[in-house]
């Protein structure tokens, strides 16, 4: 603990805040539970902040820089750590819970990912369903807070394309001066969105509660739901379309708004390679997938496909996970397509998961760049995103993120087929957990959850949702022998 003290002085700060994150469900279980499990929560809130405080204590005489190495400890330790805490009220309130299981949900949820093993959500207590959907958006702001300060480091985080695809001098400076600022800028804007997603919910029906949960669910892309059918539960249009819009804003880099507001411009999202992509893959997707649902019989009416479609293929492709209707019984071409689009569609700098859609592009210009050396092996061709030229530091950093992308598929497949599932459901599981984004198919498609899993196979799940929340090379870093050398 000497070594790396100022990591772990960090991490007590940070226990100690997320502490107070159980004043949420607290002041719920108060008012509208009539206190029924407000000793649950204070104990809960009691043993963070305590536990916090005195790994405070332990490490107060450090007065070291953070370094590098500290930071990638720290980041591993916030996502490892916190689900403990999380999980705690879920084991003393949901029956028959196991510690695995719970630890599974909280990390389900701090990663949003939306991976559920719980049936009965329409009769759990409300102040549970509230901390479940809660830690997503906690989650979300974490996530937009690991992208700025931690991937950058290891050339993995979106700000180095994002400022080569910046026109004028916006290209050669961060967003703000300070990182910290940065953060506070884009938390801002995750806010306000956040409260207007609220407000559209409330408006379109929905009660206090449900609109707060699945506000802080659709802003922090993370899908969870206090209803066991999900958005199906109302069965509402405007619900749907509302849920469409905010979860397409949400899968948009945070920092392309702060600098929509920054600039007074719409240049940051119109000249932006990267959102112009997302745009239009949602909507292709979606205008195949409603022409498909037509010609195969599964909807009569346009409108009527439309809308299911165009709801099903942003929720899956921008990692949300909510669903309307059951997807797998669709032509199989729809959801496998939906599955695949959920690894790659949402850009760097949302509360969206996977592979993000500017390591695509580039992937995308770096392979039409070596078909156009084949044929004039002599020409210089650099691989360029939205007119300016990508380094080959990046380039060679997205090529070894997708090698052990594809390695950590396959091991992880190979586990869960060796622990006895059936190769759809062990292959969806960790696409859906790896990618964050939830349901899979097979046993968990959208009617179905995790509930079957055994503890080890949630456990691998868990550790999928985790790798992929820190893009892979964040955590496999720990695990090199010159991480640990002095």
């Amino acid at each position: 603990m000497t070594r790396f003290a100022p990591a772990f002085q960090i991490l007590a700060w940070v226990i100690m805040g997320f502490s107070f994150a159980f004043w949420v469900p607290m002041a719920w279980d108060w008012w509208g539970e009539d206190g029924r499990n407000l000793r649950i929560w204070a104990g809960c809130f009691g043993f963070t902040l305590l536990t916090g405080l005195w790994l405070w204590w332990r490490t107060r005489s450090s007065r070291g820089e953070l370094t590098v190495r500290d930071g990638f400890l720290l980041v591993n330790l916030v996502w490892l750590v916190l689900p403990v805490y999380a999980a705690l009220p879920l084991l003393f309130t949901v029956h028959g819970i196991g510690v695995v299981q719970a630890y599974f949900e909280a990390m389900s949820g701090l990663t949003a990912t939306g991976a559920t093993s719980l049936a009965g959500l329409d009769v759990l207590a409300p102040s549970i369903n509230i901390w479940r959907c809660f830690l997503q958006l906690i989650g979300g702001l974490g996530i937009m807070l690991l992208a700025l300060a931690v991937l950058p480091f290891l050339g993995l985080g979106g700000l180095q394309i994002f400022k080569a695809e910046m026109p004028g001098p916006m290209k050669d400076s961060r967003l703000t001066p300070r990182i910290a600022e940065t953060a506070r800028g884009m938390w801002g804007v995750y806010f306000v969105l956040s409260l207007a997603c609220f407000l559209a919910y409330r408006w379109g029906g929905m009660s206090w509660a449900d609109a707060f949960m699945h506000m802080c669910t659709t802003v922090g892309l993370g899908g969870l739901s206090s209803h066991d059918q999900s958005f199906a539960f109302w069965a509402s249009p405007q619900l749907e379309w509302t849920a469409v819009l905010f979860m397409a804003l949400a899968g948009i880099s945070f920092a392309r708004y702060f600098l929509l507001w920054q600039l007074r411009s719409l240049a940051p999202l119109t000249r932006d390679a990267e959102v112009r992509a997302y745009v239009t893959v949602l909507l292709l997707v979606t205008a195949l997938v409603t022409g498909m649902l037509i010609a195969h019989g599964v909807y009569d009416d346009l409108p009527g496909a439309l809308r299911h479609a165009a709801f099903q293929v942003v929720s899956v492709a921008s990692t949300t996970g909510y669903s309307t209707t059951d997807y797998l019984t669709w032509p199989t071409f729809v959801p496998t397509l939906l599955l695949f689009l959920g690894c790659f569609v949402s850009c760097a700098g949302s509360t969206g998961g996977g592979i993000k859609m500017v390591r695509m592009l580039v992937l995308v210009r770096l392979a039409q760049r070596e078909l156009l050396r084949i044929l004039h092996p002599r020409v210089v061709h650099p691989v360029t995103l939205g007119g300016a030229r990508i380094s080959n530091d990046v380039v060679a950093t997205v090529m070894a993120f997708m090698l052990i992308y594809g390695g950590v598929m396959v091991g992880l497949t190979m586990a869960l087929l060796a622990s006895g599932l059936d190769v759809v459901t062990a292959f969806s599981a960790v696409i859906a957990n790896v990618n964050n984004i939830g349901p899979g198919m097979g046993r968990i498609g959208p009617t179905g959850n995790y509930a079957s899993f055994t503890d080890f196979q949630l456990a691998l799940c868990a550790l999928a949702m985790v790798l992929g929340r820190l893009e892979l090379l964040s955590m496999l870093v720990l695990f090199t022998p010159a991480f640990w050398r002095r």
